[in-house]
């Protein structure tokens, strides 16, 4: 990673670093470009990477052995993503992480995560607060595909990700939603209309 403080403070809101500090986490964080339609991480991978993503879109989506596609995340600028039950257990992916819109991504392996908590103890417990934020989000999500309509769904879909629409096909949100995509376009049409 290029020296480039403003970079770091984005990425690590609310945190001060010496110049020190500024160095080590440079030295774990690879920018990466990739151009829409990349493939960044495929089922059946060991996965020991996570990304931060600084500007772009990509999904995180599972295919089941009918070869459907289930979307199960988004990420978005400011987002983090990976297959984390494969990062966190060391065992291969079961996930695909797909590039929708031209990103710019900085990676961090595992043991250079490790290596920023060992080095800067603080970080761990910025990490610790994203990940007690996403498994409450991901809980939110799986009550709300229990309990809500498909049109509710897309409203909480639309809050939480207001601008992707431009950017990603219909048949990935009606994947994330769990719905077709004709579904869609009907809860579309019925919200336009009232």
């Amino acid at each position: 990673m290029r020296s480039d403080n403003s970079k770091i403070k984005e990425i690590f809101k609310d945190l001060s670093f010496s110049n020190k500090d500024i160095k080590i986490i440079e030295s774990v964080f690879h920018k990466e470009n990739h151009s829409k339609g990349a493939i960044i991480m495929r089922a059946g991978e060991v996965v020991d990477k996570q990304y931060y993503i600084y500007s772009g879109c990509l999904r995180s989506y599972y295919i089941d052995k009918q070869g459907k596609e289930h979307t199960v995340q988004f990420g978005i600028k400011d987002w983090w993503i990976s297959d984390y039950t494969a990062f966190f257990t060391s065992s291969k992916s079961i996930m695909n992480i797909e590039v929708l819109q031209d990103a710019v991504l900085y990676k961090m392996g595992k043991d250079e995560k490790e290596f920023l908590y060992e080095q800067i103890p603080r970080i761990e417990s910025f990490f610790r607060k994203k990940l007690e934020r996403a498994f409450a989000a991901f809980q939110k999500r799986i009550l709300s595909n229990l309990s809500q309509s498909a049109t509710e769904r897309y409203i909480n879909f639309i809050d939480t990700y207001p601008d992707i629409e431009k950017h990603i096909k219909n048949y990935h949100i009606a994947s994330y939603l769990g719905i077709t995509t004709e579904s869609l376009s009907r809860i579309r049409k019925e919200l336009s209309c009232s």
